[in-house]
């Protein structure tokens, strides 16, 4: 099956558009990388149709499909800043802009995330306690440094 090359949000295709707009939630660097959402979004496009052919029910072939459109997304270092403001620093940023907060902040944490080894199952290792920790640091003398 050959699908749409075209980029264009009204023509894309279901598995392109829903990468898209989690790529846009919880990794906007990558949002603009509409070869990485093709390319993506058509294996995963394939892989259901594939399923389907295979005699597996919708929910099945939908679980496949997401296997392959998230893989090596589900750790979004931008949701953990997010959550760290909201857990550590809720006086000092609303919940209502802490998603603004952190694309502003994501620059300057970069080097921090740069230190681990970042995969999909990294929030259930016991360095994700020393990235937060370490975040937390970071992210208080940047907010410090706002306020002087």
């Amino acid at each position: 099956m050959k699908y749409n090359s075209n980029l264009e949000p009204a023509e894309m295709s279901y598995f392109r558009l829903n990468l898209l707009s989690y790529l846009r939630d919880s990794h906007p660097d990558k949002a603009n990388d509409l070869s990485f959402i093709a390319g993506r979004g058509d294996m995963a496009a394939e892989a259901y149709s594939d399923a389907i052919k295979n005699g597996l029910n919708h929910i099945q072939a939908a679980e496949i499909a997401n296997e392959i459109l998230f893989r090596g997304l589900h750790f979004s270092p931008l949701n953990t800043i997010v959550e760290i403001l909201w857990n550590e620093f809720f006086d000092e940023v609303s919940p209502g802009i802490a998603q603004e907060k952190a694309k502003e902040l994501m620059p300057e944490c970069q080097a921090v995330f740069a230190k681990y080894n970042l995969n999909d199952d990294f929030a259930e290792t016991t360095e994700y306690q020393s990235l937060y920790t370490e975040l937390v640091g970071t992210i208080l003398i940047l907010l410090e440094d706002e306020l002087q």
